[in-house]
């Protein structure tokens, strides 16, 4: 992509008559200019009114990415689980696909008392089954498996960046919050510098040219995390992540997860453009 994108973790708070068209043009109202359709629950979009949606987002030049359901574990010991899992993400890049959307994020899974290696080694084998559906379908969408906020759920850092390198159209999702809280304590310029590194290493530059980025304060223990804040009343380090995404000269979508999603994604704007 040619530049870096900020907007909302689904419809903006002040949205009249909320809806994703209406959402899309409050998006524009407020000068950002990215939105996230949240299929957390469900995928909520129907194929039919897709086309309106990818039609409302290219007439307001906004970039949309996509959550699947929080429903998945592709670690599950229950075959039902796993097919039910797989087609969620099927179903939802389908949908955002036809929506026009950039990427789709997911959490992948939990290790469930399993050994790391034998979590992923499932994980991927399930990715790749999901992969080639898609292909079959004709969907061509960027999947990415997302960092998450517990250190009992499948996806740090090395899991998504290597699941990336080893699978063609994945790329992962970096939510710096979940970040923040699995670690306990990785919340500095340095080391989201080196988070960037990483993935520069790795993946390449290309990698940092195309990143799907979620950003929120966050509320967390040694278990992890425990809910979302706004940045201003939480921890989170936001002034010198923002530093980073400069010297490192990312480009791609950031999408504020806080509680007040707009003004914290205009907050975010803000400081980058300074």
């Amino acid at each position: 992509m040619k530049n870096l994108f900020f907007g909302t973790a689904g419809i903006p708070l002040s949205t009249k008559l909320p809806n994703t068209l209406n959402g899309i043009k409050r998006v524009k109202e407020l000068n950002l200019n990215a939105m996230e359709l949240e299929f957390v629950r469900s995928v909520n979009i129907s194929e039919k009114s897709a086309p309106d949606v990818e039609k409302e987002a290219k007439l307001n030049n906004i970039i949309l990415t996509c959550h699947a359901p929080y429903y998945i574990n592709l670690n599950s010991l229950e075959k039902a689980k796993l097919i039910a899992s797989r087609h969620r993400i099927i179903e939802s890049a389908r949908i955002a696909y036809l929506c026009g959307a950039y990427s789709i994020a997911f959490h992948a899974g939990f290790y469930q008392g399993m050994n790391k290696e034998y979590a992923y080694n499932n994980i991927k084998e399930n990715i790749k089954l999901i992969l080639k559906e898609l292909r079959d379908k004709g969907i061509n969408i960027t999947i990415r498996p997302e960092l998450t906020g517990k250190p009992t759920q499948f996806g740090d850092l090395n899991e998504i960046v290597k699941l990336s390198s080893e699978l063609e159209n994945v790329l992962p999702c970096i939510d710096f919050a979940h970040f923040h809280a699995r670690t306990n304590k990785k919340n500095s310029y340095q080391e989201f510098s080196n988070l960037l590194s990483h993935i520069e290493e790795i993946l390449g530059r290309t990698a940092l040219k195309n990143m799907h980025i979620h950003v929120a304060g966050i509320n967390y223990s040694i278990k992890g995390e425990l809910n979302h804040l706004n940045l201003k009343e939480s921890d989170m380090k936001y002034t010198e992540l923002v530093k980073a995404f400069k010297d490192f000269s990312i480009k791609g979508v950031v999408i504020s997860e806080s509680p007040n999603i707009e003004s914290d994604a205009l907050l975010l704007k803000g400081i980058y453009l300074k």
